[in-house]
């Protein structure tokens, strides 16, 4: 290694230096990078995650796009007025708003509701862009990309979650498909994001 790379890696922030975003108890999101959640309830994982964030929060989504994030379903969890919309006509201009916003650093959160999972390039553009805005912004950006059925390679973690709702409670399952430095794991979790415990009498599918 020579003078110059040496130099170039011992001023990279480190990772670590940022505390992760918890959206829920068990689910730690590592800041500054780009996670996929997939699953019916991803856009709740989603909610967790502005509700754990401070400050304001971008949700993009293509104008054709049917689902809407709708004020009185989220307004338990976090200020509506946090939130901005923003509605591309084209599916390319979402990937490019949500690397500009990273880059910026202007917002803790941003949101990319996609139909199909990028591929590996823009991936690694969205991690290069939240590291920058992480260090030159106003705010550690994190970029959460909801996609149906996860697969987008390359990403930080990957999640899903799903209702999982039984005759005595109200529930989700929470699953951990992905992650550099954690296993794959599944558990509950109630609206709040705190950890439920098994429940007992009531036979679980599978």
């Amino acid at each position: 290694m020579n003078a110059l790379a040496a130099h170039i890696l011992s001023n990279r922030p480190a990772r670590a230096a940022h505390p992760p975003l918890v959206p829920a108890e068990g689910a730690e999101l590592t800041t500054a990078r780009a996670h996929e959640v997939c699953g019916p309830a991803r856009r709740y994982l989603a909610f967790l995650a502005a509700a754990a964030s401070r400050g304001p929060i971008f949700w993009i989504a293509p104008a054709w796009c049917r689902v809407r994030p709708n004020p009185p379903g989220f307004a338990h969890l976090f200020d509506p007025g946090r939130l901005t919309l923003v509605s591309p006509t084209r599916v390319e201009d979402v990937l490019w708003t949500l690397e500009e916003v990273l880059r910026s650093g202007a917002v803790p959160l941003v949101v990319a509701d996609l139909p199909d999972p990028p591929g590996l390039t823009p991936i690694r553009r969205l991690h290069l862009a939240a590291e920058t805005g992480a260090a030159e912004g106003a705010h550690v950006p994190t970029a959460l990309i909801l996609t149906p059925d996860g697969d987008a390679p390359g990403v930080e973690s990957r999640w899903a979650l799903s209702p999982a709702c039984d005759p005595v409670r109200t529930a989700w399952r929470i699953e951990r498909l992905r992650a550099r430095q954690a296993p794959p794991k599944t558990w509950e979790i109630d609206a709040t994001g705190r950890t439920l415990a098994p429940a007992q009498g009531v036979a679980r599918s599978r």
